[in-house]
């Protein structure tokens, strides 16, 4: 507990010092994550359901960055999953739990479920494919920021796309506009 206060305190300070936080311009977040399953005696803000992909000890980072124009960019790279599978990712509404239905429906810009809404320019798709070692990344960019509070989490898929069962969850406090 010690060690992750420091961490957060150092982190806090180094972005104050760049000037990624707490200006009214620009808005940025940067999340790790270990992937634990739900029954971990330590809990983490990682959570896993398919240990075949995604190895407990796995390691997640996720960044947001929102310009004042409302374009946001979200990062992800992973780290330990298994080595040359196709993953989809996801934004999605709610914070994980010990259910994987627990992080809701993906996120969306405009709320709908026809293919108009359900795309990865109106959602956040991260979708990526691991390498040999078993680490991956993504990059979304979109000219509109999440609405405050509707954004908790990041899920990761067994396939790409708006198939395949959850695997994975990292709960993400994504900033967002009022």
């Amino acid at each position: 507990m010690v060690a992750a206060a420091i961490y957060a305190g150092t982190l806090a300070a180094a972005l104050l010092a760049s000037g990624t936080a707490g200006t009214a311009h620009r808005s940025a977040l940067e999340t790790y994550g270990v992937f634990s399953p739900p029954n971990a005696t330590v809990k983490s803000n990682a959570v896993v359901y398919d240990q075949s992909l995604v190895p407990a000890g796995s390691l997640v980072q996720v960044r947001q960055n929102t310009q004042p124009s409302g374009a946001t960019t979200v990062e992800l790279r992973v780290a330990g999953v298994k080595p040359n599978h196709l993953y989809g990712v996801h934004v999605h509404q709610k914070a994980c739990g010990a259910d994987p239905a627990a992080a809701g429906k993906h996120y969306q810009n405009q709320s709908g479920t026809d293919a108009a809404h359900v795309n990865k320019d109106n959602e956040v798709w991260l979708d990526f494919k691991s390498n040999a070692n078993g680490i991956g990344r993504a990059t979304a960019k979109h000219t509109w920021a999440f609405r405050k509070g509707q954004a908790g989490s990041v899920v990761i898929h067994s396939e790409p796309g708006t198939k395949g069962s959850r695997v994975a969850c990292v709960t993400v406090p994504f900033g967002g506009k009022s």
